[in-house]
């Protein structure tokens, strides 16, 4: 198949393109040529902006475009209206997020549950509250131009492994691997999902193949993982001493540490989001979604992270001074 992905070269991008070479499949790339220009020499890179260049692909034919990159409505409006009245594409593929929910105040959220709404529906500043709200408008103007028939909406969770820009999860791995106490959040059995950059990849070029069309919920594993879980698995991987200082939600609060960011992959199961971190992948799973296991996962983010900088400036997690601390007011000193 010839496939068309805007994008392409950070972290989702480049992995869908190794699975869609690997697969055989013809990639054409289309971006501003900004990041790691040279990656992909076996593909086509179409050089251009997608507010404004988008005449650059007039006049080709893909099966399928997978757009990796589009945050707002107009821009991917302007995208899909493009594409389909060149007739340039049969088939529009967009990658969202979960965190198109209106909230998370429910355990197995699936792909029917309401999404978030946004006032001012015009705004083009990507803020925390106003991220999944645009994502939803973004989904909705794909469909609007190409039909539900014709679209394929794919909704990640916490996407893990090599190349990933935010830290969330590469911390972990990091963190306990230096070993020592480490600070963890609430309990051991607090849940937590994930998916592998690799395993979401495989999935979304699984589904193009096989024309699927609708809206897929894509985090992992298919069962339930917990903090406890990761933080031993990467205990053991690294052969760490690592000794796990457990914090309450209170004390964390108190001590003004943040879910998510501070304490990375982790959300706490209060009224808020008790559903954060058990949302409802059975359709994606019954449709061919599958996962490696934790262990490879964390062996080889261990294995990318060796080649960050020494002083790689972590968008996640604790520093050592901060976690120090914060260990010595849990011990009362």
């Amino acid at each position: 198949m010839r496939i068309l992905i805007i994008g392409g070269t950070r972290f989702l991008g480049r992995h869908l393109v190794e699975s869609a070479l690997a697969n055989r499949h013809e990639v054409t790339l289309f971006n501003r040529g900004k990041t790691n220009p040279s990656l992909f020499p076996q593909a086509e890179t179409i050089i251009g902006d997608r507010e404004t260049d988008l005449d650059k692909l007039s006049g080709r034919i893909w099966e399928a475009v997978i757009d990796t990159s589009g945050y707002l409505p107009r821009i991917v409006r302007l995208s899909a209206e493009s594409l389909r009245e060149a007739g340039s594409v049969s088939r529009y593929v967009f990658i969202s997020s979960i965190s198109v929910y209106k909230d998370f105040k429910k355990i197995g959220i699936d792909e029917s549950y309401p999404v978030g709404q946004i006032e001012d529906e015009t705004t083009e500043e990507i803020t925390g509250e106003a991220y999944g709200p645009l994502k939803a408008l973004c989904e909705k103007a794909v469909e609007d131009i190409f039909g539900t028939e014709r679209t394929l909406i794919v909704r990640p969770g916490l996407i893990v492994g090599s190349y990933d820009p935010t830290d969330r999860f590469t911390y972990w791995p990091i963190r306990v691997a230096r070993g020592g106490e480490i600070l963890a959040p609430e309990k051991p059995e607090a849940s937590i999902q994930i998916i592998d950059v690799r395993d979401l990849s495989d999935f979304i070029i699984k589904l193009i193949e096989e024309n699927a069309f609708g809206t897929y919920n894509a985090t992992g594993p298919d069962y339930k993982l917990t903090v406890g879980k990761l933080l031993e698995v990467s205990k053991q991987v690294s052969g760490s001493d690592a000794n796990f200082k457990w914090a309450s939600v209170e004390f964390l609060n108190q001590n003004n540490v943040q879910p998510w960011s501070d304490m990375p992959t982790w959300i706490p199961d209060d009224e808020e989001g008790v559903g954060a971190s058990c949302v409802d992948i059975s359709k994606a799973i019954n449709a061919g979604l599958k996962f490696r296991p934790l262990e490879e996962t964390v062996h080889d983010t261990m294995e990318w992270a060796k080649t960050l900088s020494s002083d790689h400036e972590w968008k996640a997690g604790l520093s050592a001074e901060r976690e120090k601390e914060l260990l010595a007011a849990l011990k009362g000193e």
